[in-house]
């Protein structure tokens, strides 16, 4: 079973034809040469343990880690089906679990969450599982992609405010802010999955997000040094930056989902917004922390930073004050392997020994980390 990748291949091409967005960048002639072949070995070692691992832990009604988060099992499903290669039962199992959570209105949310604060994360929950529904490459599948992404797009904030243009949790709760992970997310649902509107019957309104007003919001978070925070009014780093009038301390996780979203909002790679965000990440190169966070997203910073780095096509970028040129490619996948768990039964995993943002479950850092590894790869 294929899966095809046709947003990223036209936005590769376009990109191809504009050059480098700056002096500093350099683009390897394809990324299959990327990485040599003696640590793509060990990296599709490493990638077969966590496939066993995450196959391992998969639940009797093919959910994983949590009934009560599709998404648990929607980053599982993306992980697995990635590269097209993966075995059809545990997946099927997998989709007939996220789809017994899709609501009339098209959202797939988990009915348990409806009394926790923001309302079961409708938006998270439905983005992840329509990208990875999109990822199986079942044509059968199409009419519940299809209403999820109208209920996405309904659920872009459109008030008149400084969260227009962003998604949130639940605009319907005591939530309704908007703020750039579950944006970041939701852009990329959005765009992944626009193919499918193709098969949309014909007369029926095509579903779409406000590009303009995404890329807005995403210039509003921008500070002064390229940098990136998570909303309007707050940066999970810290209150204020030292020094700099009082500007958000930004950090790496939201500032490579800053610069993805702008490229999915079909910002030009050499727009000063995309270069500033970019020139920041590179400035703050580091894959031993989430740059400003530690160790804290860690995992979730690893699977955003490959995603970005492969929309932006570089393979090879100066890093740091001292400038030395690293292959991004190379680097993630040795730090990855380097911190893969390996079990008695020759299965392997990864967790992050700091809980934040739910990085102590082990199924969702391995998702995130198969991902990235995957996307390294390729």
């Amino acid at each position: 079973m294929t899966v095809k990748y046709s947003i990223f291949t036209v936005f590769f091409a376009l990109v191809a034809l504009e050059g480098p967005a700056q002096t500093k960048l350099s683009s390897a002639e394809t990324s299959q040469f990327a990485i040599p072949e003696s640590l793509r070995n060990e990296a599709n070692l490493a990638i077969d343990r966590a496939e066993k691992w995450i196959l391992k832990h998969q639940q009797e009604d093919g959910h994983w880690s949590s009934p009560e988060f599709p998404a648990l099992t929607a980053f599982p499903v993306w992980a697995l089906t990635i590269d097209g290669k993966f075995k059809q039962a545990p997946v099927e199992k997998a989709v007939a679990f996220i789809l017994r959570n899709q609501r009339p209105n098209g959202s797939i949310w988990a009915t348990p969450g409806e009394e926790r604060k923001g309302g079961g994360l409708p938006n998270y929950n439905t983005a992840i599982c329509m990208t990875a529904l999109h990822m199986v490459g079942d044509k059968k599948l199409r009419p519940a992609i299809l209403d999820a992404r109208k209920f996405m797009a309904a659920s872009q904030h459109a008030g008149d405010d400084r969260y227009k243009g962003g998604f949130g949790y639940d605009a319907s709760t005591d939530r309704p802010y908007t703020d750039l992970s579950n944006t970041y997310i939701a852009a990329e649902a959005m765009r992944l999955t626009e193919s499918t509107e193709d098969f949309r019957h014909e007369g029926i309104k095509v579903s779409k997000m406000d590009r303009k007003a995404l890329a807005d919001y995403v210039t509003r978070l921008q500070q002064k040094n390229g940098g990136i925070i998570y909303k309007p009014d707050e940066s999970k780093a810290s209150s204020k930056e030292e020094n700099t009038e009082g500007a958000f301390r930004s950090y790496g996780s939201m500032t490579y989902a800053g610069l993805l979203t702008m490229i999915y909002s079909d910002v030009d790679k050499g727009d000063p917004r995309v270069k500033a965000a970019f020139d920041w990440s590179r400035k703050h190169w580091s894959l031993d922390t989430n740059p400003g966070m530690g160790n804290e997203g860690l995992f979730y910073f690893y699977n955003v930073l490959s995603k970005a780095l492969q929309a932006m096509n570089i393979d090879l970028f100066e890093v740091g004050e001292a400038e030395k040129q690293i292959n991004w490619r190379t680097e993630l996948a040795h730090k990855l392997i380097s911190l893969q768990k390996i079990e008695p039964d020759g299965t392997g995993y990864w967790i992050n020994p700091e809980s934040r943002w739910m990085e102590a479950d082990p199924t969702l850092v391995t998702s995130y980390a198969l991902i990235a590894l995957k996307n390294a790869l390729n």
